[in-house]
């Protein structure tokens, strides 16, 4: 667990906002897709595969079948490992062909969009889907440095540099909600 005595946190999302926030996220997901059978939620490490489980619980109870996720690491397709730094992460885990398929990329936050650039790269090593989509829970504007946004989005919140925002959830966490973080 991480030590918080030297950060200031301030809640973005509680518990309750943030299910109303999955609950919309999974609707919209489900009217910008053509066939719910085609979709493959690709978690991207570390949060954003947590956060493609919990979608996929969100758009099962919606539509009554099973939704196909897996994972896309995008560690060695970066162009910042040496500011970013390597970590194990878990390994690209697609269970079935990408053809004709309609990815959603899930991560939990954007901020430069180097590591959404990554991962499509990584993602072309596994074929070619029909279309791929980007869902983050918080898009931090004004760090692009990638002409990247997402398609969908919990919440859009400027921010400094020296903030961080940190999704959390029940499984891992032992709590939910979304904070942001300045170092003090």
């Amino acid at each position: 667990m991480t030590d918080h005595s030297d950060k200031e946190k301030v809640q973005i999302l509680s518990k309750t906002e943030l299910a109303l926030t999955l609950s919309r996220l999974a609707s919209q997901i489900l009217e910008n897709i053509s066939d719910s059978k085609g979709i493959l939620l690709l978690g991207i490490p570390t949060r954003g595969i947590q956060l493609a489980e919990v979608l996929a619980r969100e758009i099962e109870e919606k539509v009554g079948h099973n939704i196909e996720q897996g994972v896309i690491d995008p560690t060695f397709h970066r162009d910042d490992l040496h500011k970013v730094g390597t970590r194990i992460a878990p390994s690209t885990d697609i269970s079935s062909g990408l053809e004709g398929r309609q990815v959603v990329l899930v991560d939990d936050v954007i901020f430069t969009g180097r590591t959404v650039r990554a991962a499509i790269e990584a993602l072309q090593a596994w074929g070619r889907p029909k279309s791929v989509m980007l869902l983050v829970m918080v898009d931090r504007t004004g760090h692009r440095e990638l002409p990247i946004q997402p398609d969908f989005y919990g919440r859009q919140i400027t921010t400094r540099k020296t903030e961080s925002i940190e999704l959390r959830l029940k499984e891992i966490d032992g709590e939910e909600g979304v904070y942001l973080e300045q170092k003090s």
